[in-house]
């Protein structure tokens, strides 16, 4: 059984220390969630299982980061976007396994520099967004004999929209925030380049219902690296319902609230309630040459809100929280590389779907929002 700390106790690391101890003993594993907030830690606790244990403990201490890692195989990071930069030093000098869902295109380059020589492997950007998507886009692309375009989006959304913004707080603000401020990364007609978040927003329809996409940061991953110079489209973009982004390019632009990210999100927070009914979509179209001819390939799933591992959990909590963990399992049963850098294209989406955690993407038929 191996041991596994995880930094963070919020919406996604609660998930996951609950699912990766309510495994078979063989094959399982033995969780530590650490986290600053004594609070956040108690309604953590209730999980109540033998095999978990709580840490309260300072992110910004190495070494208190280097103690609590002692003994492990590997460090999962569930803390926001800017600390994950010390989690992956600490556990570069504590010599385990990394895996984290960071978003923050920064931070994985520094993560990809700090991985260079490492005995551990180093797999940043193990959730939805970036992760299974990149894993995907990957799978349909290695089906064409060259590629022409990967179009990547994904949404994380209310089933029941009920205000202006048509959104409820499913996930990190402050990763939201960060995505919607960043450059983005794309290729454009062959080129590598960065284009502005919230902008080129298009529609489409998906089982009759409209959505609106537009471009974010970091859900590429670091696919853009991967396949340049071999496609002449690739791009990644948000999933909303429309009249989304209109209003939060007024509220970052026009009031210049981008400059004052902690006043949006105190008013995020304040203003738009939390919800269990939500809906993950992932919608990703590869287009190229196959047997000389230009052809399509479309992978579109939903994922509802539904019971997993006992409790009701909310769809981007389920997507997140199994991607993860489907990532840990791979690397544990020596089915990744075990040590450096290791990107998310690299993974079979055979391999990922067949897992205990990644099959929640496979299922054919997903319940409707509760």
């Amino acid at each position: 059984m191996r041991n596994i700390l995880v930094i963070g106790s919020g919406k996604i690391g609660s998930v996951v220390a609950d699912l990766l101890v309510n495994t078979p003993e063989e094959g399982g594993y033995r969780v530590t969630v650490a986290d600053r907030c004594a609070a956040t830690l108690a309604r953590t606790a209730p999980l109540g299982h033998a095999r978990l244990s709580t840490l309260l403990l300072d992110v910004t201490d190495p070494a208190q980061l280097r103690d609590a890692m002692q003994g492990c195989f590997a460090v999962l990071s569930a803390a926001p976007y800017h600390l994950t930069l010390k989690v992956a030093q600490a556990a570069r000098e504590a010599g385990v396994h990394y895996l984290d869902l960071t978003e923050d295109v920064a931070s994985t380059r520094a993560i990809r520099e700090l991985a260079s020589g490492a005995s551990t492997a180093f797999i940043p950007q193990c959730g939805l967004a970036p992760g299974f998507i990149s894993i995907v886009a990957a799978d349909l692309a290695r089906q064409f004999d060259s590629l022409d375009s990967v179009r990547m989006r994904v949404g994380a959304l209310p089933a029941y929209p009920s205000n202006a913004l048509n959104y409820n707080l499913t996930w990190s603000t402050e990763g939201v925030i960060n995505e919607y401020c960043e450059p983005c990364e794309a290729i454009v007609d062959g080129r590598l380049c960065a284009v502005p978040a919230l902008e080129e927003r298009e529609e489409f329809s998906l089982d009759g219902v409209l959505y609106e996409a537009f471009n974010t940061s970091g859900g590429l991953g670091t696919l853009c690296e991967t396949l340049a110079g071999k496609v002449r489209t690739l791009n990644y973009r948000t999933i909303r319902y429309p009249g989304h982004a209109a209003i939060m390019k007024a509220l970052l632009h026009d009031l210049r609230l981008k400059d004052r990210r902690d006043v949006l999100k105190d008013i995020l927070e304040q203003s738009l309630p939390s919800t269990m009914q939500d809906v993950v979509i992932v919608f990703v179209t590869v287009a190229g040459l196959r047997d000389g001819r230009l052809q399509q390939e479309t992978y579109a799933r939903k994922i509802y809100s539904q019971v997993l591992a006992g409790k009701m959990r909310s769809a981007i909590q389920i997507t997140t929280a199994s991607s993860l963990c489907a990532m840990l399992d791979l690397l544990s049963a020596g089915d990744l590389p075990q040590a450096g850098f290791v990107r998310q294209e690299e993974v079979p989406l055979a391999a990922f779907l067949a897992n205990r955690f990644g099959r929640v993407y496979a299922a054919e038929a997903i319940a409707h929002a509760a």
